[in-house]
């Protein structure tokens, strides 16, 4: 096959868009932020099972402070009344049954005085790991949303990218002659479809040419389309490729 020279170097622009749209195809489904954001999602779950976990222990030590403020009430309520029946009572051995009652719910009520000081202390520091733990959820939370716009903003630019580069890669396709672009295509199933031959290199896979590889392409036509022995690609001649005697 043969083709004008002009012709087979826009090629290598052909192959730059192909490689564009390539890369913003695999920018689109594969954002950089994506395996953070996934991270994310998989602590924010770990965290909302512990804050789970957390709430729980709050409403335990809420259930329970709150029987021993009922068991304090009905102490107050048994020591009021037997201070009441103290006063009227006219009986000594009647007198002495209510004062040793008074003084076990004096003794009750410290206990429960005590149970409930603790309880509360011990709800104070479990609101306080709630509110930690609602804060660490919120900073993923946080971050998650960023990164989520961010990877939005990244597919949107590389989706223009690729609709960009597609409109180009019609438009320099339309200047190539059919054949040339058919050659083109078939080889870019495999390689990089065309590349520059530099310094007797081949672009696309960076393999130095062999000496009777070099003494083919030298001896071909100018307008020869020819290929990369290693890779299959069209290579592209210039100046750069070394190709003197």
């Amino acid at each position: 096959m043969n083709a004008q020279p002009a012709q087979q170097r826009r090629l290598l622009d052909l192959a730059e868009l192909d490689a564009l749209i390539r890369r913003a195809e695999h920018a689109k489904g594969n954002p950089a932020q994506a395996e953070r954001v996934r991270a994310l999602i998989a602590q924010r779950q770990e965290l909302s099972r512990e804050l789970t976990a957390r709430q729980g222990a709050c409403d335990d030590l809420r259930t329970e402070l709150g029987r021993i403020e009922s068991d304090v009430a009905v102490v107050d309520a048994r020591r009021e009344r037997d201070e009441q029946r103290l006063d009227a009572v006219t009986s000594p051995k009647d007198a002495q049954g209510l004062e040793s009652e008074l003084a076990s719910l004096a003794r009750r009520k410290s206990d429960l005085e005590d149970a409930q000081l603790e309880a509360m202390e011990k709800l104070e520091a479990a609101e306080a790991a709630v509110a930690e733990q609602e804060q660490l959820l919120a900073d993923v939370n946080a971050e998650g949303a960023r990164l989520s716009g961010e990877a939005k903003s990244a597919v949107a630019d590389a989706t223009a990218q690729q609709e960009q580069a597609v409109r180009d890669r019609s438009a320099v396709a339309s200047e190539l002659p059919a054949d040339l672009l058919a050659a083109y295509d078939r080889a870019a199933q495999r390689s990089a479809g065309a590349a520059l031959l530099r310094r007797q290199t081949c672009e696309g896979c960076r393999m130095v040419l062999s000496g009777t590889d070099l003494n083919a392409v030298r001896q071909a036509a100018p307008d020869a389309v020819v290929l990369c022995p290693e890779c299959g690609c069209i290579l592209v001649r210039t100046e750069e490729s070394g190709l003197g005697a």
